[in-house]
């Protein structure tokens, strides 16, 4: 699976917010959104309205891809329950996002990179795929050689921030813990989205 390599602060900038959590603001001096008339804003049509929300979505989870979006939705549609939930919770469950949420990586492609290069443990095993899906009572740690690292190290010290209600964290360790499945109102979005407007426009979506 191919890992997001593009123009990072123009996504920010485009969505007003800093949104993949960067140390240094890409807003701090070009607020505006990019292109010649970027602080003119137009009136979208629902299908402007749908896409933007799923551009956002795409974004908060690390850049992932239409077709994941599509699979994650089609996953959610054969469960019993609220749809746009259920979609949810199966994003916000994958590793990647867990590492994140935990505070054991800077930005969501820091968490992306740590999975990937096979530095995280689920349950002392050794995980690298990001889109594992993390499930309640599952312990996540990290291998005892990247703790050491300066930047992991800047983390541990910084790390003074709660983390949502269904994750319980032991930050001089670097392990924590799934606790339950997240709900909808717990997960901690740097923006707000319309998840069931996603929804709408991956229904659509072949």
């Amino acid at each position: 699976m191919s890992r997001y390599t593009g123009p990072k602060n123009r996504i920010a900038r485009r969505f007003g917010v800093n949104v993949f959590g960067r140390r240094r603001n890409p807003l701090l001096h070009k607020p505006n959104p990019p292109g010649m008339h970027g602080a003119k804003r137009k009136k979208k049509s629902d299908y402007g309205l749908q896409l933007e929300e799923k551009q956002k979505l795409r974004v908060v989870y690390g850049m992932l891809a239409q077709r994941q979006l599509v699979n994650y939705y089609k996953k959610a549609l054969k469960q019993q329950g609220n749809t746009s939930h259920l979609f949810l919770e199966l994003l916000e469950c994958r590793l990647d996002s867990m590492v994140y949420r935990l505070g054991f990586a800077s930005t969501i492609f820091h968490a992306q990179q740590l999975v990937s290069h096979g530095h995280v443990l689920v349950n002392g095993k050794k995980v690298d795929r990001r889109s594992f899906q993390v499930q309640p009572g599952m312990e996540i740690s990290l291998k005892e050689h990247i703790k050491s690292t300066p930047l992991l190290k800047e983390i541990q010290t910084l790390a003074t921030g709660e983390v949502p209600a269904y994750l319980s964290r032991d930050m001089t360790h670097f392990k924590g813990k799934l606790e339950v499945k997240p709900t909808p109102d717990q997960i901690p979005f740097p923006l707000p989205i319309n998840i069931a407007l996603v929804c709408e426009f991956l229904a659509h979506t072949n």
